[in-house]
């Protein structure tokens, strides 16, 4: 690898832990495997532990991460932030927590309390939005959740706690996104993998592009450019760099952030490889400009 630029730290605020020897997680554990956006899960449907993310990042200065909820068993969703934050204890990472909740659940108040009880780490809540037409570009969000009462009811209890939302959708979804950050704005949402743009066509792209733009008015919405392999399995420098060069151009260099989504991204490329495509891809900012978007804007937004 080409040796990394000196002065850069890297902040890494999307990535996922997991061990199945010894915990619940059920789309990586059943049979068949589902089909899912990522392609065939086979390669990662094995422990990926700190010691294998260490091994992933190699010499990169990474300082610090961000964990984001991986579908742990749906009856016990704190015990996910439990296990992290003794992994933290251990290792000394993570140092941010993403946890889940079902936000239309009646019981949601409670699971929040006790995710705020297994860790002082916990920083937001991530419910997967993704519903799509093909059911296999579908997370099990039912359509239109984010407009329901019971939903925003639930999501109404973050910001109180000092929970940000990580916000996973598609390019289709952005209208109901941007209802949901005009209707609370004091509510941090952290929009994941670049608004994924999953369709490639010039009208796709078009969608995504105008979807974006709309997101980007409110300034309670930050964006992790991240994931952008499940989306393109055969990625290059130059196949990355459009979506990259749009979100940066929409949202400003203080409100995106790179992140890997390792070991999802491992399906097609190694850590460092995703990281020097970003490297390449910005070379031309200013040493600040590039600070904000491989760490500090992460430090910031995440609260670590």
């Amino acid at each position: 690898m080409s040796e990394w630029p000196r002065n850069l730290p890297i902040v890494d605020p999307h990535h996922h832990l997991w061990d199945l020897e010894n915990n619940i997680y059920p789309w990586l554990q059943q049979e068949p495997p589902p089909q899912l956006v990522c392609g065939d899960i086979q390669p990662i449907r094995q422990s990926y532990l700190i010691d294998n993310l260490r091994a992933d990042i190699g010499t990169l200065p990474v300082v610090k991460t961000v964990h984001l909820q991986c579908d742990w068993d749906p009856s016990d969703p704190s015990g996910e932030t439990r296990w992290l934050d003794g992994q933290a204890e251990m290792h000394g990472l993570p140092t941010g927590i993403v946890a889940y909740a079902r936000l239309q659940d009646e019981g949601v108040s409670a699971v929040l309390d006790r995710h705020a009880e297994a860790s002082n780490r916990l920083r937001g809540i991530r419910q997967i939005m993704n519903w799509h037409a093909d059911s296999v570009l579908t997370f099990g969000a039912p359509k239109g959740l984010m407009r329901t009462a019971e939903w925003r009811r639930g999501f109404a209890m973050l910001a109180p706690r000092g929970l940000s939302f990580d916000l996973q959708l598609y390019p289709h979804q952005m209208d109901e996104a941007d209802d949901l950050a005009a209707a609370f704005p004091e509510t941090s949402i952290v929009l994941n993998h670049g608004g994924m743009p999953v369709d490639r066509s010039a009208g796709g792209f078009a969608q995504w592009r105008t979807g974006m733009q709309n997101l980007a008015r409110h300034d309670n919405i930050s964006v992790k450019i991240s994931g952008l392999g499940m989306v393109d399995h055969r990625w290059t420098v130059d196949s990355f760099r459009p979506i990259v060069e749009e979100i940066i151009a929409t949202f400003g260099t203080r409100r995106a952030m790179f992140a890997s989504n390792f070991p999802v991204d491992r399906l097609y490329s190694s850590y460092v490889a995703v990281w020097q495509a970003f490297n390449a891809i910005t070379i031309q900012l200013s040493a600040e400009e590039r600070r904000a978007l491989f760490a500090a804007n992460a430090e910031r937004i995440y609260r670590i």
